[in-house]
């Protein structure tokens, strides 16, 4: 049984977990798999906050309401869950104080010589401010260079989103480049910045750079 779920794990190394918690201003916050039971919550927050993420998320097929309803979560959830047990996705939910507050997905894992994937996520608009966006990229990317063995993670950002643009660099990337009419968001090919972290230069880690500057405490 020992060999058989050793083989199960190296087909996706790093997930699941559950990472944290670190006190923030916000709250006491974690990252943990993402569930079919957060489709309640998920729906709720998605529905209210889609002027805050609409205008910065891809292009998706049909009305928004219908694509964030409570009923279309568990065939994302499924879908993601199928990405993550074939190791090409680590799909998981913020929470702050034990509640649902986002999600921050590593995708399009490529191991080999390359191992490197994309960050991406979304907070709450209600805690939008109290530093969960920049502690959980640094939780997931600490997690992914070290127990899911990445070298390089990748973000893409419209130049007009300031607030994950600031995300992005107190958490420790830096910025690559532009790369133009990326990707289709809010009905128009949009340009994007690249933002990057490779191992080598994460130290410690950023969780250590948030407690030391202050900006979060181990929970």
């Amino acid at each position: 049984m020992a060999a058989l779920a050793d083989s199960v794990e190296n087909r996706h190394p790093g997930w699941p977990a559950t990472l944290g918690p670190l006190r923030i201003p916000a709250g006491v916050l974690a990252v943990r798999p993402a569930r079919l039971r957060d489709a309640g919550e998920w729906s709720r927050v998605r529905l209210r906050d889609r002027e805050h993420l609409e205008e910065w998320e891809p292009t998706g097929i049909g009305p928004w309401a219908d694509r964030n309803a409570f009923w279309s979560w568990p065939s994302q959830w499924a879908a993601l869950r199928g990405l993550a047990r074939r190791g090409q996705c680590l799909p998981f939910t913020i929470t702050v104080d034990g509640k649902f507050a986002g999600q921050i997905t590593v995708g399009n894992v490529i191991r080999a010589a390359l191992r490197s994937a994309w960050i991406g996520y979304w907070v709450s608009s209600e805690i939008v401010r109290g530093g969960v966006a920049t502690a959980a990229v640094a939780l997931v990317t600490d997690h992914a260079f070290d127990v899911a063995g990445l070298h390089r993670l990748e973000a893409t950002v419209r130049p007009e989103n300031n607030a994950s643009i600031r995300v992005l660099t107190k958490a420790g990337y830096r910025q690559e480049g532009l790369f133009e009419r990326y990707l289709d968001v809010a009905g128009a090919w949009r340009d994007h910045l690249c933002f990057a972290v490779t191992k080598e230069e994460t130290g410690d880690g950023l969780v250590s750079r948030l407690v030391a500057s202050g900006r979060a405490d181990l929970a």
